[in-house]
């Protein structure tokens, strides 16, 4: 299993070109950012004129596989193995890139097609995030689709295939299962720079914001001899997410070691975190956890580096178990780098 985080800079010249462009987007375009299209619209809710419901992705990408033609096959479609430079394309990662070259919203694809992409996509997630979702996209690409890119490996339909959709600060994929032993279908990314690259303390606006304010609010009720376990001078690469060979290379404080009211907001925690994902990626997450003898197995981190201000809000925080990663880079905007499975030997390869 491949893993390829590749570079984690968001400062290289092309995105700095695009950001001027960006932020005229989303200015013209807010109040735009809670609607979705109608033909999407149609296929998450059924019918127009009722609240979207998430409809499972996975026919949706047979449907979807089913209409293209044999062009458009030949420049979004692959073997399950297929293999780029780096390892297995289609579990590639990082934080700011396009598998492929067509973007959903071009004339590559008709409109019919462009509909079950939007369907597809927005599928991965609850529908109570879909505008937040849409908010990301416009801050960060102009909208949704306008810079995001599609691969499909394997046969949709079959027990082996994966649909993967990326673009800046978004990679989701879904696979009826068909990747062994992880969730999500592979290690997953999402992000957001809401007003500036550089955000502000109080990331104004980020719609991820929230998750780290959780997370600090189980370190408020730590007492000093937990803040010592917990907190740590310098985070990690944010793009090693793979799992650790011993529990005793995994650091910060251990769950198990908390006390009954900090174990509770550690759940709140990690509900908050699932809570933008469809229902049954959730409790995908959670079966995993739980086959790793539950959230008692995983540590907390905090850490010194990236507090943006100096005011001990922690910027970056990770919550890690023995094959359960979830690193929150918060500085100088958000980074969530996900990877979960319920087997610690999965392998996967950073490079």
């Amino acid at each position: 299993m491949q893993f390829n985080p590749g570079s984690s800079a968001d400062n290289k010249s092309p995105e700095f070109l695009q950001i001027s462009r960006r932020h005229f987007v989303r200015t013209m375009g807010a109040a735009l950012a809670g609607s979705p299209l109608l033909g999407a619209e149609h296929l998450l809710a059924g019918q127009a004129d009722t609240p979207a419901k998430t409809t499972a992705p996975e026919p949706l990408v047979k449907k979807l596989y089913e209409s293209l033609t044999p062009a458009q096959k030949s420049k979004v479609c692959f073997d399950w193995d297929h293999k780029s430079k780096s390892g297995l394309l289609r579990q590639k990662i990082q934080a700011n890139w396009n598998i492929t070259k067509p973007y959903v919203t071009s004339d590559f694809y008709n409109k019919d097609q462009q509909e079950l992409i939007e369907a597809i996509f927005f599928g991965h997630f609850d529908p109570s995030w879909h505008k937040n979702i849409r908010q990301q996209l416009l801050d960060d690409q102009g909208g949704y689709g306008e810079e995001q890119s599609i691969a499909i490996f394997g046969t949709p339909g079959t027990d082996q295939f994966q649909f993967v959709m990326t673009g800046r600060h978004s990679t989701v994929r879904c696979d009826g299962d068909s990747a062994e032993h992880l969730a999500f279908g592979g290690p997953i990314f999402y992000g957001h720079a809401a007003e500036d690259f550089n955000e502000k303390p109080d990331h104004p606006g980020n719609v991820f914001w929230q998750q780290a304010l959780k997370a600090n609010q189980v370190y408020k009720i730590l007492d000093g001899k937990q803040r010592k376990q917990a907190l740590i001078p310098q985070a990690p690469q944010e793009s090693r997410v793979q799992f650790k060979k011993s529990a005793d290379q995994i650091t910060g404080l251990q769950i198990a070691d908390m006390t009954k009211d900090q174990k509770q907001e550690m759940q709140s925690v990690l509900s908050l975190l699932l809570e933008p994902f469809r229902t049954s990626d959730q409790q995908e997450v959670r079966k995993c956890i739980d086959t790793q003898g539950g959230l008692d197995q995983c540590r907390v981190s905090f850490y010194q580096s990236g507090d943006i201000g100096n005011d001990e809000t922690w910027d970056i925080w990770r919550l890690e178990g023995p094959s359960f990663v979830w690193h929150y880079r918060g500085a100088p905007h958000v980074h969530v780098w996900v990877n979960v499975s319920d087997d610690p030997k999965t392998k996967i390869t950073t490079t």
